[in-house]
């Protein structure tokens, strides 16, 4: 059940942001709020939900009617990239070179929400509910939050939340059921934007050549103020 809680219930997971203190959030804890409190009350331990992953949701899930009667599920829909390169579309000299033009694209991901009104969540609960979960999107968003999004096929980590908009049809017996969570997974994360950024402080520090950039000495230790004084002013000899 677990597997089926992390796909149907909760494949969204909020990192950093609101959640910096938590380290992670699901998204049922924004969508499942009043039930949870109900488990939490009853006995159950609400914090496992917000750091114990999928067992600590399956045990707290236990609380609830079943999943039939989430306020929320989720379903991956049709699209999602999981490689998405482009190529120079221009003559190239040689087979070797042409090989190299290859560029990646940002992957995407999109997951649908489906909140009907049910007698157990009715419409005054879906507003309170909704509005409270747009808000804290909002804030996690503005403090510079990520999400990793489950699906069967891949985890995809340190997302962006590109767009969150109604996605009911003529189908739908009720207004503003479904809502279509689009998200982008950008090139260059904070981590890996993070780490050359030190391997260029490294290289100042360690006084090496950067690559790239023509020089017609070596690169001065920058912790020898002595030798650095040495190459500015002029010898008297």
């Amino acid at each position: 059940m677990a597997t089926q809680v992390a796909l149907q219930a909760s494949p969204i997971i909020l990192t950093g942001g609101i959640a910096a203190q938590l380290g992670v959030l699901p998204i049922i804890a924004l969508t499942e709020a009043g039930g949870l409190l109900g488990t939490a009350l009853s006995g159950g331990n609400a914090l496992e939900l917000l750091i114990g992953g999928a067992a600590a949701l399956d045990s707290l899930l236990s609380g609830l009617p079943s999943l039939s009667n989430l306020f929320a599920n989720f379903i991956v829909l049709p699209g999602a990239t999981i490689a998405d390169n482009q190529f120079g579309m221009y003559p190239f000299a040689n087979q070797a070179v042409a090989a190299n033009a290859v560029i990646s694209q940002p992957l995407s991901v999109s997951v649908l929400m489906t909140v009907p009104a049910t007698p157990t969540n009715g419409f005054a609960v879906k507003l309170a509910t909704m509005t409270a979960l747009q808000s804290s999107l909002k804030q996690h968003n503005f403090t510079g939050g990520t999400y990793s999004v489950i699906t069967p096929s891949y985890i995809y980590t340190n997302c962006l939340l590109s767009a969150l908009a109604d996605a009911s049809d003529g189908q739908d017996t009720q207004q503003q059921v479904s809502w279509r969570f689009d998200f982008i997974q950008p090139l260059v994360s904070l981590a890996s934007a993070k780490q050359a950024q030190n391997s260029l402080m490294r290289q100042l520090t360690n006084g090496s050549p950067i690559s790239g950039f023509s020089s017609p000495a070596a690169g001065l230790p920058v912790g020898n103020p002595a030798a650095l004084a040495s190459n500015l002013v002029p010898s008297l000899s």
